[in-house]
């Protein structure tokens, strides 16, 4: 059953009709569906599993996991419940009160000889029983969890931190300091560190300011820009969900009194994050399925409450209550988001293409932290601005407006005509073999209302040769197939984003020895048009390109050709998604490609079971000779079934080029396009401005 709020309010909130009254319904429809799990009183927070291959725990012998997986669905349900039961402390779910579940439960995970207890820090170092056990850097998923243990105890203070003796605080301090004061991950994972510290001073427990010091100044150091902080190779929500909500809580609990020049920097850097970050959602207010655990979904929201934690917080109240209303309907609204009453692993439904082995089945509590906004009092303007749509109620007919960051090579891309937000990304490495890691970062573009497809599954089998939104490289002699795992950012120039993608990247060949292509994009009011130029030292080979991948829920597939100055050829979908909404995509193919071809798959999409992507392929055949290298193409979406028109679906009205040839392998690409748009694209001087 999908949530259906009781409470709204269209004159406040115009586009969502959400109030605090309908988030906190919201927080308890998810309540309602973890406690029917919870027989009985003494049971902890271990939910139905569908899936037993990915995540963990990965047998029954494993201890450790077993006692993570109890913080880990206790910790983060807090995150939903601790708002809720400060706001309603007499709350009863399945016959008794959550206020007395979670403190009870809290004692219990933290008491060393309970057993439920998550396990001592000391006690999981005795359990690895490894050598792995003496290693400085050995961590454990616990130290996440003390994290959201310690929000959720701050935002319900006095209904249940409160009410524990001095014994008991002691105890659950003890357990706290011990992973406050251990190894952690050395990337956000030490912000879990930091607040931990942070509560247990603000409660008048001594700790260690010196190691406070060092993770701290760390987290200051992996700040790139813009608003965003480089967390291991990528750039992905943890910047926003993490970085974005644990400094400023930082800073509200010590930095401001303790470290007022690193809490300054990071009050400056969220507030950086604001100045672009609305434009990162869709007009609907949709959360783009990109980066790793994307089972938290709408957690990404959570930082606009992050900045309004601090001093000098910059946000718009009322564009933000709209982003994080959007979003959270984006979930809810949908039959498929639970399974067994608890969000599923998954994005919309179960989608294991995207599930980490890190994770368990309770893992996308984490998804709660969209609801620590219900720490804002009723009279905040969060709640009482009227939602407002941002740059979507400014843009003009057709108007796209584009945001280029250099420092977490992001471009984001609002299109009026459709509502879509379109993200471009770069400095990206994962291994060759990481075809999961390449879903998550790789793909050319990242669409909000068309979350990426894993690779097709035809009668069973993994059809290798294509991907959506991905280049696949054919090397006809070796008989392999590689899809690029390295994305050089070069940025953006004269309205045109400049990027390179290596094909099997590898730090023991010498660059020139890798297959790669450069790319160029820019955008059209429906989509992205790419004007590619292939850098290859070896052929035979076929190369592919797969535009988005469609759900097929009953569809139609049409074909269209354009035979005039400018050949072209066109494949539209038309369609609806599992919600029944309609939709429809176009790609149509210009110079340097021979075909274009659909593909239908089974259990890759994260809408629909069924699916379609539409694919280009061409082939080069003579090895060091001078073939055509440029390769054109445009991928458009609607939201509707009205027929693009022509123009749309056929916008090049010239194709000019340097070399007489007309192949594209040097000098500027000149298209002229019928709506009297004119693009150069040109990669000279790309050599030497290429980021990682």
């Amino acid at each position: 059953m999908i949530f259906k709020p009781t409470h709204t309010d269209f004159e406040l909130s115009p586009y969502t009709g959400l109030t605090r009254e309908s988030w906190i319904e919201a927080g308890e429809y998810l309540l309602r569906g973890i406690f029917k799990n919870i027989r009985q009183f003494s049971d902890p927070v271990v939910m139905p599993r569908k899936e037993t291959k990915i995540t963990y725990p990965h047998s029954v012998d494993a201890v450790g996991e077993r006692k993570a997986e109890y913080f880990e669905g206790l910790a983060r349900s807090f995150f939903i419940a601790a708002p809720i039961i400060h706001e309603n402390p007499e709350l009863e779910i399945g016959g008794y009160k959550i206020k007395d579940y979670y403190k009870s439960h809290v004692l219990r995970i933290c008491t060393a000889d309970d057993p439920l207890c998550a396990g001592t820090y000391k006690q999981l170092l005795a359990i690895s029983k490894s050598e792995k056990a003496k290693d400085p850097t050995r961590t454990f998923q616990q130290t996440v969890e003390t994290c959201a243990l310690v929000i959720c105890l701050w935002l319900c203070k006095g209904e249940i931190w409160d009410t524990y003796t001095k014994a008991e605080k002691d105890c659950i301090a003890d357990f706290l300091m011990d992973y406050a004061e251990g190894n952690t991950v050395p990337q956000n994972w030490r912000l879990f560190n930091m607040l931990v510290l942070a509560f247990l001073n603000m409660e008048d427990y001594e700790i260690d300011k010196s190691i406070m010091r060092e993770h701290t100044s760390h987290i200051l150091n992996y700040y790139a820009g813009q608003g965003w902080y480089r967390d291991g190779h990528s750039f992905d929500y943890y910047s926003c969900w993490a970085f974005n909500v644990y400094a400023p809580l930082w800073c509200l609990w010590y930095g401001y009194e303790e470290e007022p020049y690193i809490a300054a920097q990071f009050e400056k850097n969220s507030n950086e994050l604001m100045a672009t970050y609305a434009d990162f959602f869709d007009r609907d207010g949709f959360t783009n399925m990109w980066g790793r655990s994307c089972i938290y979904r709408n957690a990404a929201t959570s930082a606009f409450d992050g900045n309004m934690m601090l001093r000098n917080s910059v946000v718009d109240a009322g564009l933000a209550r709209r982003i994080c209303s959007g979003s959270l309907l984006q979930f809810l609204k949908r039959e498929d988001f639970l399974y067994e009453g608890v969000p599923t692993l998954g994005f919309y439904g179960q989608f294991m293409p995207l599930v980490q082995g890190y994770s368990c089945v309770e893992s996308p509590f984490w998804l709660g932290k969209a609801f620590l906004c219900l720490h804002l009092s009723k009279d905040h303007p969060f709640w009482t601005q009227k939602e407002n749509n941002g740059t979507w109620g400014k843009l003009a007919k057709n108007e796209v407006k584009v945001t280029t960051l250099d420092g977490p090579a992001l471009c984001f891309s609002n299109h009026e005509a459709n509502g879509e937000t379109i993200l471009r990304t770069g400095k990206v490495v994962k291994q060759k073999e990481d075809r999961h890691g390449m879903w998550n970062y790789s793909k050319l573009c990242f669409n909000t209302k068309y979350p990426w497809e894993a690779a097709p599954i035809v009668d069973g089998k993994e059809n290798i040769r294509v991907e959506s939104q991905q280049y696949v490289l054919h090397d006809i002699l070796a008989e392999t197939f590689e899809s690029a795992n390295v994305t050089f950012w070069h940025g953006e120039k004269e309205g045109v984003l400049y990027r390179r993608q290596f094909f099997g990247y590898n730090l023991e060949t010498e660059c020139h020895w890798i297959q790669a292509i450069n790319l160029a994009d820019f955008v059209v009011p429906y989509g992205i048009m790419r004007v590619d130029r292939m850098r290859l030292f070896k052929k035979p080979v076929e190369l592919t390109l797969g535009a988005y991948g469609f759900p097929d829920n009953g569809m139609e597939i049409i074909r269209k050709n354009e035979n005039g100055v400018q050949p072209a050829t066109a494949v539209i979908l038309k369609g609806h998604d599992f919600t029944g909404k309609e939709k429809q995509l176009a790609m149509t193919i210009y110079d340097g490609w021979e075909s274009l071809d659909v593909v239908h798959s089974k259990g890759t999409n994260p809408d629909s079971e069924k699916s379609v992507v539409v694919y280009a392929s061409t082939k080069r055949m003579s090895h060091n000779h001078y073939e055509k290298s440029i390769l054109i193409s445009q991928v458009i979406t609607k939201e509707e079934l009205a027929d693009f028109s022509e123009e749309e679906l056929f916008p090049i009205k010239e194709i000019v080029y340097t070399d007489k040839e007309k192949c594209g392998g040097y000098g500027a690409v000149t298209v002229r396009m019928k709506d009297g748009v004119e693009k150069t694209v040109d990669f000279e001087g790309m050599e030497g401005k290429l980021m990682l």
